[in-house]
């Protein structure tokens, strides 16, 4: 099943730091149950992007987080994991329709994360470097509304849906919303994601919230990412 997060402790940053790596990292590792058939296109891992420092240095600082949302600073590891734990996606998973696998960053994943005490739900602030224009990104997910992913036995699936581009300062813009789970998935066990994504130059930013209930926070979402748009814009 999909492991559940646990939320970071604020008594102590080295407890925060290392339950969130645990949080983030592997959430979706051998989740879900197995259906029948076999994904498409098998096995075409995805080459690990270089670290960049300077992106670390562009996310928002902890205390930019609403205040419920209580926030590290992942490691470069976890920062990995945690980026694609987001888009549903495990390095080296077989992919139907396997044009839909995601495109590897040039830099990054820098991520800060967030959670509510109360009702567990994360905020994440991923910012990648990417030479393709957000229009790319668009355009895949336009035909990758439904994606089977294998990975050791077991199938997920993961749903995206377009919604309208939030106006912003920033080159271009889309949002999205993601869940990821199984056929069958019981009541919990599917990820919800929602998603607003900027780009400014090269640096693109994804500030997400996730939840495994029915909770939304549209008003912290979009605080969130005109918090980190503008911490890119001014460099």
């Amino acid at each position: 099943m999909i492991a559940s997060f646990r939320t970071p402790a604020r008594s102590s940053l080295r407890t925060a730091r290392t339950v969130g790596i645990v949080a983030l990292g592997g959430l979706l590792a051998a989740c879900g149950t197995t259906v029948s058939g076999h994904p498409i296109a098998a096995r075409n891992p995805v080459p690990a992007a270089g670290s960049d420092t300077g992106l670390t240095k562009l996310l928002p600082d902890p205390s930019q987080f609403p205040s419920r949302y209580p926030a590290i600073v992942l490691p470069a590891e976890a920062a990995s994991q945690a980026a694609n734990d987001l888009e549903g996606y495990l390095p080296g998973a077989e992919v139907d329709p396997n044009t839909c696998v995601p495109a590897t960053p040039t830099a990054g994943p820098a991520v800060a994360v967030g959670t509510d005490d109360t009702t567990r739900a994360t905020l994440t602030v991923a910012l990648t470097r990417s030479g393709r224009p957000l229009s790319a990104l668009r355009d895949q997910l336009q035909r990758c509304g439904t994606v089977r992913l294998g990975h050791s036995g077991v199938t997920s699936v993961v749903t995206t849906q377009l919604d309208p581009p939030p106006p912003i300062d920033a080159d271009d813009s889309l949002a999205l919303r993601r869940t990821v789970g199984t056929d069958k998935s019981a009541t919990g066990l599917t990820r919800t994601m929602q998603t607003l994504v900027g780009q400014i130059g090269d640096v693109r930013i994804a500030v997400t919230y996730m939840t495994s209930g029915s909770t939304s926070d549209s008003e912290a979402l979009d605080a969130l990412f005109t918090t980190a748009i503008r911490k890119v814009r001014k460099g």
